[in-house]
């Protein structure tokens, strides 16, 4: 006869109501069964001080070691006996281990990427600044404690404009922006938050309702639902918890009230997908753990739209509160832990194959190399940032993008990482394929083909686009490579031969990942794409049409990877490189925009458009010195001068060896002369700016680091903070 041991942290089974219940159904089913704690194990002798319902009553008994362990504690009291535990482990098979917290079993799926697009984008809270960036993005959030129970410390919070409502723990009110940010703030120093977006599911009148799917393991080792029942929420409740007075329904009566004819689709798509995922669940911890579990209570939202949305997944569920199944649940558990206690070879050969399986799925690692003229350092902020979400990766630090960098990176890459991805710099032919040679990418993205280092071709873009066409030759051939379609230099580029897979992006030409409807926020730049069949606006926190071009290339390279568009929604909101147009409020309504890392002339435009997008009142312009143009430095200036015209730039600042003819020729089309400055010591600049900067003025300065612009930037930020 098998005999259970059921392990717990609590001592006296009295306080676990369903320890009865195992008494019970064993006794019922030809088991032997006893209850226990970690500190009633004594590992010499192999007996454990146990509890046996006897005669209506608990009694204490000295034990041998089960056959088989039910494992029904907490496992965050019980890792205080972990050295008992691992001990019981290593002979004891146990009917189910623990999956984690929400955030970690997030995290697997996400990595695991069959079950990722059903999972809502979620984020740990870092600070204020990440909650607003991501508000912004998506309007209506859910913040919640990471290991929050029972629909216990949730907010919803919306924003209304410049206002936002919340919901949640007995409050409902309107908040400032600073009010708001001093509320995130107080939470987050009690604890860890993560956000989300709010998606809803809301019945015809008006309730939120969610479902939960219990499933367990049976008595031949196989996923059966125990049941799928719906939970509605009182009118004006966020969520639909019981503990939070939501109440259970039938399933088929409910379905067939809200949705009618699709009431068996969706019944039928409801069980498919509990069932798959909990035998993925199980997969994945075979594959990570090499352990098994057998039991989960998933909660699952459904849109407007009928598609499932993962809320959370639970370790050790509940027993269903309304419908009587205690002991049907008890039952299953019972089978299946007698089912393991005799079939522990089987069991092991089914783990050694789910590992086998996931080292195959190991193989062909993305490696994505980036070049261009512009864009290589937000480009590859952006990619990083949605690749993230899922997966380990390495990211080649900001500007790091030498061949010794590239030298210094093969190095360091090494087998966790799931993703590589890398800049190529060049300033000369040649570079890129030595790039290549170190770290041959699979996928590859061109920016675009400028003006920066043309100096050093005789003034040819296309010189450029050949240089750059060493990372198409040089790239793995069958592999994925990403262009331009609006950037004209990029028809230079040598593509006739590449056998691989070509993506395209674009704003204004018909492209394979085209943006529309790009708008100015507040926050930053909005757009539009569609995605797999479905349009979805999207959101960047960094100004810039140029940046929505950056934004598209990483967006088609994460779509190409199998990437959720909400994963990439959520991906886009990147830590943002430094002095990269970066914005800083002054005193007196004062804006500055940084842009002093690379100057070349479509970065300047680039840069003044934001400035014209940006300012409500004076626009000022401080433009640096841009090296490597060559002979067709002159050239370029005279048409920038031409363009800040055109911008109705209100004063123009010129640095540096020979940037006067930006001002000339500003002044040729008609801008005021009084309103035209020119410096070769930037002291004098200073000294002019503390006379020059007015209440609500604009000021945008751009160049590049080895003109050190930057120092003008720290000079209105100490004089104006």
């Amino acid at each position: 006869m098998i005999t259970i041991g059921m392990l717990h942290h609590r001592k006296d089974p009295e306080t676990v109501m369903k320890a009865y219940a195992f008494a019970a159904v064993a006794e019922a089913e030809g088991a032997n069964f006893f209850y226990f704690s970690p500190g009633e194990v004594n590992l010499l002798n192999r007996t454990i001080r146990g509890q046996v319902y006897v005669n209506g009553k608990w009694q204490t008994r000295y034990m041998p070691f089960p056959d088989v362990i039910y494992n029904a504690g907490s496992p965050e009291k019980l890792s205080k006996a972990k050295e008992v535990i691992d001990e019981l482990k290593k002979e004891i098979p146990f009917t189910t281990h623990s999956i984690g917290n929400k955030w970690s079993v997030n995290r697997r799926l996400k990595e695991a990427k069959d079950f990722a697009s059903y999972l809502i984008p979620t984020e740990a809270v870092k600070n204020t600044e990440h909650f607003i960036t991501y508000i912004a993005a998506f309007k209506k959030v859910v913040f919640k404690p990471i290991d929050g129970r029972k629909g216990k410390g949730i907010y919803f919070i919306v924003q209304e404009g410049d206002r936002f409502s919340l919901k949640g723990e007995g409050t409902n009110k309107k908040y400032t922006v600073s009010q708001l940010n001093a509320f995130i703030k107080q939470k987050l120093s009690q604890g860890t938050y993560i956000i989300q977006p709010y998606i809803q599911s809301v019945t015809k009148s008006g309730q939120v309702f969610d479902f939960r799917l219990h499933v367990q393991k049976n008595g031949k080792g196989e996923w059966v639902i125990t049941t799928i029942y719906p939970r509605v929420a009182p009118k004006g409740s966020i969520i639909a918890n019981i503990n939070s007075g939501g109440y259970t329904n039938y399933l088929e009566p409910f379905l067939e009230q809200e949705f009618k004819e699709d009431a068996i689709n969706i019944k039928r798509k409801l069980e498919y997908f509990s069932l798959a995922l909990a035998k993925h669940l199980d997969d994945l911890q075979m594959e990570k753990y090499g352990e098994v579990i057998d039991e989960i209570g998933i909660d699952i939202g459904m849109d407007q739209d009928l598609k499932l949305w993962i809320y959370e997944v639970n370790w050790r569920p509940g027993c269903p509160p309304a419908f009587y199944l205690e002991l049907d649940v008890v039952k299953n558990t019972v089978h299946y832990a007698m089912y393991i206690a005799k079939n522990q070879r089987s069991i092991q050969e089914k783990i050694r194959e789910a590992k086998r399986k996931a080292a195959k799925k190991e193989q062909g690692t993305p490696i994505i190399a980036i070049t261009g003229s512009a864009g290589k350092t937000t480009t590859k902020a952006f990619l990083s940032s949605i690749l993230s979400k899922k997966w380990n990766i390495f990211e080649s630090k900001d500007y790091w993008n030498t061949t010794e960098h590239t030298k210094k990176h093969a190095a360091e890459i090494n087998s966790s990482h799931q993703a590589v991805v890398l800049e190529y710099g060049m300033a000369y032919p040649g570079v890129i394929t030595e790039h290549c040679q170190i770290i041959q990418p699979n996928m590859s993205i061109v920016t675009n083909v400028g003006l920066a280092h043309v100096g050093n071709f005789n003034g040819d873009p296309r010189g450029v686009a050949k240089a750059k066409s060493e990372l198409i030759h040089g790239m793995d051939q069958s592999g994925v490579l990403c262009l331009n379609k609006d950037n004209d230099n990029s028809r230079y580029l040598e593509t006739q031969n590449f056998n691989g897979t070509t993506i395209t992006v674009g704003i204004k030409k018909p492209a394979d990942y085209q943006a529309y409807d790009v708008q100015y926020t507040d926050q930053g730049m909005s757009f539009k794409i569609k995605l797999q069949n479905e349009e979805i606006e999207l959101f960047i926190p960094i100004f810039g049409e140029h940046h929505v071009y950056n934004a598209l290339s990483a967006i088609a390279i994460a779509d190409h990877l199998g990437f959720s568009p909400m994963e990439i929604k959520t991906g886009l909101l990147f830590k943002k490189p430094p002095r990269r147009l970066t914005i800083y409020n002054c005193k007196n309504n004062i804006t500055m925009i940084d842009d002093t890392v690379h100057s070349h002339p479509e970065g300047v435009r680039a840069a003044l458009d934001v400035l014209t997008n940006l300012a409500r009142h004076r626009k000022i312009a401080i433009i640096g010195q841009m090296r490597e143009l060559g002979d067709i430095r002159e050239r370029e200036y005279r048409k920038l001068g031409d363009f800040i015209q055109q911008q109705k730039i209100d004063i123009l600042i010129t640095y540096g060896f020979r940037t006067e003819e930006i001002g000339d020729q500003a002044k040729r089309q008609g801008m005021q002369a009084n309103n035209v400055y020119h410096f070769t010591d930037r002291e004098k600049l200073h000294d002019l700016l503390s006379t020059l900067i007015q209440k609500d003025d604009t000021i945008l300065i751009k160049g590049a680091s080895k003109t050190n612009m930057f120092e003008t930037v720290k000079f209105i930020d100490k004089k104006y903070s």
